[in-house]
């Protein structure tokens, strides 16, 4: 007896399926910051590991968060301009960069995290009893070796 498998369809492949889900999840709430702060996806994370990390280096962003260290790089430079972030010399590496939130930063953040709770809890809410099975799932598949 052979052992014959489906035959590959890209609607059931899960990695497809969750980047997907994730693009639509995430676009619906940069509407939200990009039309009342004016911020892309990879300013709203920079600010928002930035409130949860303290003093950070892009390299720790990327390696904290799977995101191409130019984009944070870019990030950056366009919050350090409005004045969001500064940009400080590390203490024992040179060649990096430390940042942290100004006040004016943190301030954003303050009126931002509310508007993430609220759009979470949305979210939450359309999975209805399954929302906690699902949280803990992703964030196994999160820690996975295969991930």
């Amino acid at each position: 007896m052979t052992d014959t498998k489906p035959p590959f369809t890209l609607e059931d492949f899960i990695p497809y399926k969750l980047a997907v889900t994730s693009t639509r999840v995430s676009r619906r709430f940069e509407k939200i910051y990009q039309e009342r702060f004016g911020l892309n996806m990879p300013e709203w994370r920079v600010l928002a590991h930035l409130s949860v990390s303290g003093k950070v280096s892009v390299r720790e962003i990327h390696q904290r968060v799977d995101m191409d260290k130019s984009k944070i790089s870019r990030a950056a430079s366009r919050l350090e301009d409005r004045g969001l972030l500064n940009k400080d010399p590390h203490p024992t590496d040179r060649r990096l960069l430390e940042l942290t939130l100004t006040a004016q930063g943190q301030q954003m953040v303050a009126e931002l995290a509310p508007l993430a709770q609220d759009y979470q809890a949305e979210l939450l809410a359309d999975l209805g009893n399954d929302a906690g099975e699902f949280a803990r799932l992703l964030t196994g598949l999160g820690r996975s070796k295969n991930t």
